[in-house]
């Protein structure tokens, strides 16, 4: 599969232009070959709002209008697009990336660690276990933006199977070290394709850095965008790459498999739980 990251900018509080560009978008990727599209965090509503109040009317059951048209776009050009948007369930929302293709929602990750910035202020930790969907024969996992810095999130997609680890992202400035190298490492240390897309532009005094990545299994970078303008990032997917976990590098000398060699009875630490205080939840900022 080829697959495309789009850095591009994001119209706050506007699904209606956001969804054109999506649109114009994949129909273009199509007739370059991808096979999958995909488009930053937050990419149909934009991502400063300041209230729980302000961002309500613009999260959206799923499925839902926004996933009915992109399923549709889906299923007419036989494509799959990831996107991300605020999801409405009762009094809550919560922050999401959408897999859609020809058959209509393949699957929904609802963002599990939240920084006190941006919409996520108000949105409820994702509740649902990590989960890897198929799409066209790649198995695919989704993070978004703060979950790319916490390891055990990308080992645990990388346990259940997953080939390509995609990150939709609102990175600000101090995102630029995660950008350069925690794309790359989350890919080597789990023999997974990493690809993070971020988006660019100014919104609410918050700018966005883009330098968009896509890794491959050995943490090569395949195709990035270091700059904070428009652009598009490609790279093809290699199951059987991705698949191969053990690495023969001299044949009988040295041999790497970070499955296979990991020891879980010694990670114990990692488990338990913590009573730190989280910054604007538990303590005032």
């Amino acid at each position: 599969m080829q697959i495309a990251g789009i850095q591009t900018d994001v119209s706050l509080m506007n699904i209606a232009d956001n969804l054109r560009l999506l649109e114009t978008t994949v129909r273009a990727e199509v007739t370059q070959g991808t096979g999958l599209t995909v488009f930053p965090e937050c990419f149909t509503t934009g991502y400063c709002f300041e209230s729980l109040d302000e961002a309500m009317p613009f999260a959206e059951s799923i499925p839902g209008p926004t996933t009915d048209r992109v399923s549709a776009l889906c299923s007419e050009l036989n494509t799959h697009v990831v996107f991300g948007m605020l999801e409405k369930v009762g009094d809550q929302i919560f922050n999401v990336a959408v897999l859609a293709g020809p058959s209509g929602v393949i699957g929904c990750y609802r963002k599990v660690h939240l920084p006190w910035l941006g919409v996520d202020r108000f949105t409820t930790p994702g509740d649902r276990p990590f989960e890897v969907f198929e799409a066209a024969g790649v198995r695919i996992g989704m993070l978004i933006c703060y979950d790319g810095g916490f390891p055990e999130a990308s080992r645990v997609l990388a346990l259940k199977g997953a080939d390509l680890i995609l990150l939709p992202t609102n990175w600000p400035p101090g995102g630029e070290y995660m950008a350069q190298f925690s794309v790359n490492c989350r890919a080597m240390e789990n023999g997974v394709y990493f690809a993070a897309v971020n988006r660019i532009g100014t919104e609410r005094g918050f700018r966005f850095i883009g330098k968009s990545r896509i890794c491959n299994p050995v943490g090569v970078t395949l195709d990035s965008n270091d700059t904070d303008t428009a652009g598009v990032i490609r790279s093809r997917v290699d199951v059987n790459m991705a698949r191969t976990k053990r690495l023969v590098r001299v044949p009988g000398k040295h041999l790497i498999d970070r499955m296979a060699d990991r020891r879980p009875e010694m990670y114990g630490p990692i488990c338990e739980p913590h009573n730190l205080k989280r910054p604007g939840r538990d303590e005032p900022v």
